[in-house]
């Protein structure tokens, strides 16, 4: 495996997770939300993240792979600096 890859899909695991908790915390926050509800958000971006890093890490051409690490540290920034 080549190395840029490696390191895509590191950075994008990474950046994948705290978007995962980031959704759980939104979802927490909505009025009227049942526990049930935050462990679906989680599940489903979960495996959001999981089919993107493996898409990553074994066929994605890399201008792909890298513009999807450049949207997911926007959104890291974006997501975690506002309020």
């Amino acid at each position: 495996m080549e190395t840029w890859r490696i390191v895509a899909t590191s950075l994008f695991a990474v950046g994948g997770l705290v978007l995962v908790l980031v959704a759980m915390a939104q979802v927490r926050d909505r009025k009227h939300s049942q526990r049930s509800a935050v462990v679906q958000a989680g599940l489903i971006g979960l495996a959001v993240v999981v089919v993107i890093t493996a898409s990553i890490a074994l066929w994605l051409p890399s201008v792909v792979a890298w513009a999807l690490v450049a949207a997911t540290a926007m959104a890291v920034l974006f997501l975690t600096m506002a309020d």
